[in-house]
């Protein structure tokens, strides 16, 4: 049960493993690019180009779904981001139960952005959870832990990547101590709860009263989508990577160099990677060639 890329690995992982899938769930299939042709989840694209039968029901809370749900008598459900609440009904729909990834060290960020969150608030360690679901929000048992240490630099496009990797040799490994009756399940800390909340559009764009580390962690946190944002000259300019830079006693948002090296609330930031709307990513200097933004220019 999953629907974006990084549900690929594992369930690639499990199916190489040598695994009976009986069923692949994942979301319906959607609007997508300009066309707006409806498009196929890559966990559905996979799942056909594998032979494996793929159900994509809008809801899990009618009985006719939980009945055809229980009936695969499968094993056990593997969730990896899917996208639909699972109600009683199938959380008890096969022998084990349903088996989550999640990709944070819980119960720090349990929620619907793990990743992101990880790196706007600049942890220097993550790393995937296996845990036996049940029906709170990403409260259940760990079954299997993993810490993974993060690179100075990291963008939640990079972090999800390598956690998903992770999670697929994470994942087969706990299957197969699962069978043997090697695991015993271990409830999750009662101390050092947080949120990662839905990221919303609103906090993508850049306050540049905030610190240089902040607005940084920001940038990379939410690359590739949806990207911070600054607007000059009425143009919504998605910054896709910075560094630090020494500080400035201009106003925050004041363009200090020919770099666009920005004063912040402390400190600065120096672009490395920018983006104008329909335009590809550029590095700084191809950039500002093309579309310059004069040093002492007061960013909104």
């Amino acid at each position: 049960m999953g629907t974006p890329e990084f549900a690929l690995p594992a369930l690639g992982a499990i199916l190489e493993a040598g695994h009976n899938i009986m069923a692949v769930y994942t979301a319906s299939p959607r609007p997508a690019h300009r066309g707006q042709k409806e498009t196929l989840s890559p966990v559905h694209q996979f799942a056909l180009s594998k032979n494996l039968p793929v159900y994509t029901p809008a809801t899990l809370k009618n009985a006719e779904t939980q009945t055809q749900f229980k009936n695969h008598n499968a094993d056990a459900a593997i969730v990896a981001a899917y996208g639909l609440l699972l109600p009683q009904a199938i959380l008890d729909g096969t022998k084990m139960g349903c088996i989550n990834i999640h990709p944070s060290l819980l119960p720090r960020w349990r929620g619907a952005a793990p990743i992101q969150r990880t790196i706007m608030a600049g942890d220097k360690e993550t790393g995937v959870v296996i845990m036996q679901m049940n029906a709170g929000l990403d409260t259940g048992d760990m079954l299997a832990v993993q810490h993974f240490t993060i690179p100075d630099g990291t963008s939640s496009g990079g972090l999800h990547d390598t956690l998903a990797k992770i999670s697929a040799s994470l994942l087969v490994s706990t299957l197969e101590d699962l069978q043997k009756g090697k695991i015993i399940p271990i409830a999750q800390p009662a101390e050092g709860i947080t949120y990662a909340h839905k990221i919303t559009k609103t906090e993508s764009r850049i306050d540049w009263n905030e610190t240089a580390d902040s607005i940084r962690q920001k940038i990379l946190g939410l690359n590739p989508s949806p990207c911070a944002y600054f607007m000059y000259q009425g143009e919504t300019i998605k910054i896709l990577d910075a560094q630090l830079a020494p500080p400035s006693t201009l106003k925050p948002g004041t363009v200090t160099d020919n770099q666009l090296t920005i004063a912040c609330g402390k400190n600065s930031i120096r672009t490395v990677k920018l983006q104008r709307p329909g335009k590809k990513p550029m590095m700084s200097a191809e950039f500002l060639h093309g579309y310059p933004i004069p040093s002492g220019t007061v960013l909104e």
